[in-house]
């Protein structure tokens, strides 16, 4: 029972990166169709951001449980995290001409992913 579960989170988990990907990618285009180059690099920017986010918790959620010397380069890891998130963001808003709201426009790629999954789950499921 629990090989069945850790492929059905496998799979969820791949199938809401594809989606992050695929959101980003048409997303960046259609910033640019509508804002500009500006708008584009910083949905973009966002986006990318987003996705590394993603990367990280995953991974940092697949290594809970290891053994104690695991788990402190975990908290480490997930500390910087949120310094390298923290200083793109401020390099972001402090020096670079593209726009904020595309930018924070692209940090929601996730929460969209994460929508097209519970839909693909309720059509989908099978009990």
């Amino acid at each position: 029972m629990a090989g069945t579960d850790d492929l059905f989170y496998e799979r969820a988990l791949r199938r809401i990166g594809r989606a992050i990907v695929a959101i980003a990618v048409g997303g960046t285009a259609a910033a640019l169709a509508w804002g500009g180059w500006n708008w584009s690099a910083g949905f973009g920017l966002g986006a990318g951001a987003s996705w590394l986010n993603y990367r990280w918790l995953a991974g940092i959620a697949g290594g809970l449980g290891g053994e104690g010397r695991t788990r402190t380069r975990l908290a480490v890891l997930a500390g910087l995290r949120y310094l390298l998130l923290g200083l793109g963001a401020y390099v972001i808003v402090r020096f670079s001409k593209v726009s904020v709201t595309a930018a924070l426009a692209g940090l929601f790629v996730p929460v969209a992913a994460v929508m097209l999954e519970m839909l693909y789950q309720l059509v989908y499921a099978r009990d």
